[in-house]
């Protein structure tokens, strides 16, 4: 039986137009880090699982992660997300290095789930967390740093937007206004998370099941028809809870004054599943609406680095798939042209008795910091221009019987049809004649 020549499900190939692809978005998302003075971490494939059961949700462990024994009797993943790993990594040095502690990945993850648009069962995922920030700094310059990374692939408030809240405002709707329990609360925050994905009968009937009393149904669905910060800090208001969330106030504050106010928006639907958040939460949406979908998520955590015992560390940080990135630029049509390489020089020789000569130019043009494809074997010149454009190459390079004798090569500008000759001697010219 002949071999598959496809990809495991869920899984791609990178051709070099993909890859081109790839390359460019992982470029945008290290320079975003790096101007916000993060730096770069990585960590191993495999971890074990008890480290996943100690931060991650049921459905992760049994439904989604790829998981064996390895020789050494040890039950081990391959990593489907990068959150503990950073976690154990911090544990391991935040008493000794500076803080805050800003670090990022790129990471490769693997998780068993079901193929569709936006989602496969292998990505990679830009991650920026911040550990040790003071009060709610922290979180401020992590929506600043998504926003950034968005806006530098051409993106505006037009394309999309942060839709935000705060756990500290949902436990006091619940626990301050209508005194549930704690099971309940749990409970309410499932129903929460589906609010808007469910018709309104659909959530009556979800709210209903809980059996609550008519003041906390009317409680909550006051707290679930809020659109904005001043509605938020209206309807707290009414119920003198304002203070409890200053916090989130000063943070309001604060993005309104540095203009991040135009991005975000608040939802009193985000809650995110993870239990560990105990701060702000979001998820960045597109605004399309042939892609109306989330794009990434994060929010602040302070108690992620109990799981190994350490006193709680602030924290806060989002994880960005290359997927929903990648179908976000094509939808708003951001993304660049990447179909062809992208080359200085086409060196192309005309005669056998230059194909010394062409390794030779081809060589010394390199060392000045060009990249030079070279044809490898002789090229009909009605073929140049042709094998240029199909190499994405902004110059051509002629060498020939005459060029030899003269010991010059002919060069010529792909988009302007300009020619220079240069002389084997002088090719530094050449970086006047590329910049």
């Amino acid at each position: 039986m002949a071999l598959n020549k496809k990809p495991y499900k869920g899984t791609r190939d990178f051709f070099p137009a993909d890859k081109r692809v790839q390359d460019y978005i992982f470029s945008k998302m290290r320079e975003s880090a790096n101007s916000f003075a993060f730096e770069p971490y990585d960590g191993p494939m495999l971890e074990e699982v008890e480290l996943y059961k100690a931060k991650s949700g049921e459905e992760l462990i049994n439904d989604q992660i790829y998981s064996f024994t390895d020789r050494g009797d040890r039950f081990v993943a391959i990593r489907p997300e990068m959150t503990p790993t950073v976690a154990r990594m911090v544990a391991q040095v935040h008493r000794e290095i500076p803080k805050p502690i800003k670090w990022y990945s790129i990471p490769n993850l693997m998780r068993y789930e079901k193929p569709q648009r936006g989602r496969l069962r292998e990505h990679w995922q830009f991650n920026c967390d911040i550990f040790g920030a003071t009060g709610r700094n922290g979180e401020i310059e992590i929506l600043q740093l998504i926003i950034h990374l968005m806006k530098s692939f051409g993106a505006t408030s037009e394309h999309f937007e942060v839709l935000i809240n705060d756990r500290e405002i949902v436990n006091t709707v619940f626990n301050d206004l209508m005194k549930v329990s704690t099971e309940t609360s749990y409970k309410l925050y499932k129903i929460i998370d589906r609010a808007k994905k469910v018709s309104a009968e659909a959530l009556d009937k979800m709210i209903g099941e809980l059996s609550l009393e008519q003041d906390s149904v009317n409680i909550l669905k006051s707290y679930l028809s809020v659109k904005s910060f001043d509605e938020l800090f209206s309807f707290l208001g009414e119920y003198d809870q304002v203070e409890k969330v200053s916090g989130f106030k000063e943070l309001s504050d604060i993005a309104k004054k540095i203009g991040l106010d135009k991005f975000l928006v608040y939802d009193p639907t985000i809650v995110r599943g993870l239990d560990y958040y105990t701060g702000i939460v979001f998820e960045v949406f597109d605004k399309n609406p042939e892609n109306r979908r989330a794009l990434c998520g994060g929010g602040a955590y302070a108690n992620l680095l109990q799981i190994f015992n350490e006193s709680p560390v602030a924290g806060v940080g989002f994880g960005l798939g290359d997927v929903t990135l990648t179908d976000f630029l094509i939808t708003h049509k951001l993304l660049p042209d990447f179909s062809k390489n992208s080359v200085d020089l086409y060196l192309t020789f005309q005669s056998e008795a230059a194909l010394a000569k062409s390794f030779e130019l081809a060589d010394q043009i390199r060392e000045l910091g060009f990249s030079v494809l070279n044809s490898l074997d002789t090229v009909k010149f009605k073929k140049v221009f042709q094998g240029a454009d199909k190499n994405g190459a902004r110059f051509v390079a002629l060498l020939g019987d005459q060029e030899l004798e003269g010991e010059y090569i002919q060069i010529k500008n792909i988009e302007t049809k300009e020619s220079f000759e240069v002389k084997f001697s002088n090719l530094e010219e050449l970086e006047k004649i590329f910049s």
